[in-house]
């Protein structure tokens, strides 16, 4: 990498910080209604305008350029929202702040959030007050209690399985459930996603427990920041420990078995096809939340965020299929339809851009003084022209996640099991 490449990828941080600064002074300060403890039919007449006013109206909201594709005719989701990951755009919406149900979505806020305080390679043993409170009929990766695992296998477990049962025995682990609770909604509000109010760790229907496209698009964009949580969102299949058993000479044994990711776009299904360049993130259904998604995929050195909310087509997989039209969608339209709107920093990276915060911006593990916002504007433009950026490196291919302050790493992020992004023969 040339000088001049190093010097343009240091200088994205407080550019970045800076402009999402600048977009979400007013906005931020526009309050979201109450929770509700039961989804409504029809969006709210007043929703928050954090990212951006247009984020806050009702109904779809796209500015096509020249050449910029329609959207799909045949979306019928709630909610939804396209982003674009490394600039923070989000080219399209629809009723992108509305909060709804997030079923299991909501399991990458808690990852988010408690991802970061065990080693993988930590033990514990399964106590029975671990499972303790989960609610009927909840999806399960098979934790069995006197049982010990590994902090990874728990983490296989809530992403591959979507298991709440790995969800409060890592909760646990995290001084109980109301003490990650707690966490989970400071963590949101830090990230901007005023949105969500969490009830419980897992996802599960619980009165008053919202979020929203645009937060769960929030979530997966800080997670994607933390390689474990990469590396976990975007494994297909592994072993998981079973039940210690005596065969039949009396030996002790304990066996494994697969688990298998439940993103029917990672996976692929008998009516879904593994999506090209998909990545991540995360799924979920409950009754009151119906299917909801939030995926990240590349193309072409382009990253996208996708999140879809609810549709109202009650069809096998619909929300999988109507991910990928929009994934499809924004590739086309990438470069071409104009922003309505911007994903929020962190409102630590917000305030580290406030005038007299720059000497303090510099990447992680670089000292070097940040640049003037003007001089920090000409690097990003430099910069991109040239290919660079913040990268995020998938199948050799460089893609860009890029936030505020608190996202910037001086590195490129590969991710693993790669073939998961072809499609299947």
């Amino acid at each position: 990498m040339s000088a001049p490449q190093k010097t343009a990828r240091r200088s994205l941080l407080v550019t970045s910080a800076a402009l999402s600064s600048l977009a979400l002074t007013a906005p931020v300060a526009l309050a979201a209604p109450s929770p509700s403890t039961s989804p409504s039919a029809t969006p709210p007449a007043h929703m928050s305008s954090v990212g951006g006013s247009r984020l806050g109206q009702a109904g779809t909201q796209v500015d096509l350029g020249s050449g910029a594709p329609v959207l799909p005719k045949d979306i019928t989701a709630r909610s939804w929202i396209v982003a674009d990951a490394e600039s923070g755009d989000v080219l399209a919406a629809h009723n992108a702040h509305w909060r709804l149900p997030p079923a299991s979505t909501m399991k990458m806020l808690f990852a988010d959030t408690v991802l970061p305080k065990f080693p993988s390679s930590e033990k514990h043993e399964v106590a029975p007050t671990d499972l303790a409170g989960m609610g009927a009929g909840s999806s399960m990766v098979g934790i069995k209690e006197g049982e010990t695992y590994s902090v990874r296998d728990l983490w296989l477990g809530v992403f591959l399985r979507s298991g709440n049962d790995a969800v409060h025995v890592l909760s646990a682990m995290n001084d109980g459930v109301d003490n990650t609770v707690k966490e989970m909604n400071q963590h949101a509000e830090e990230l901007q996603a005023l949105d969500t109010h969490v009830v419980t760790p897992d996802g599960y229907d619980a009165p008053g427990q919202v979020s929203s496209a645009y937060d769960l698009t929030l979530f997966a964009r800080s997670g994607l920041q933390k390689k474990d949580f990469r590396a976990y969102c975007s494994t297909v299949r592994a072993q998981f420990p079973g039940e210690t058993k005596k065969n039949k000479k009396g030996k002790t044994v304990r066996e494994s078995f697969e688990i298998q990711n439940t993103n029917r776009l990672l996976a692929g299904d008998s009516d879904v096809s593994v999506y090209q360049g998909i990545a991540g993130v995360k799924n979920g259904n409950t009754t009151n939340a119906g299917a909801t998604f939030t995926g990240v995929a590349e193309r072409g050195g382009r990253v996208l965020l996708v999140t879809v909310m609810h549709p109202e087509k009650n069809e096998h997989n619909e929300v999988y299929k109507e991910t990928a039209k929009l994934f499809d969608w924004g590739f086309k339209a990438a470069g071409k339809a104009r922003p309505i709107g911007e994903l929020a920093p962190p409102r630590s990276a917000q305030a580290s851009a406030q005038p007299g915060a720059e000497g303090q911006a510099g990447g992680a593990g670089d000292p070097s003084a940040a640049p003037s916002a003007k001089a920090s504007t000409k690097a990003v433009a430099q910069a991109r022209s040239g290919g660079m950026g913040i990268a995020l490196g998938i199948a050799g291919g460089v893609v860009v996640l890029l936030a505020g302050a608190a996202f910037v790493v001086n590195r490129r992020w590969p991710l693993p099991d790669l073939v998961r992004r072809r499609p299947r023969p």
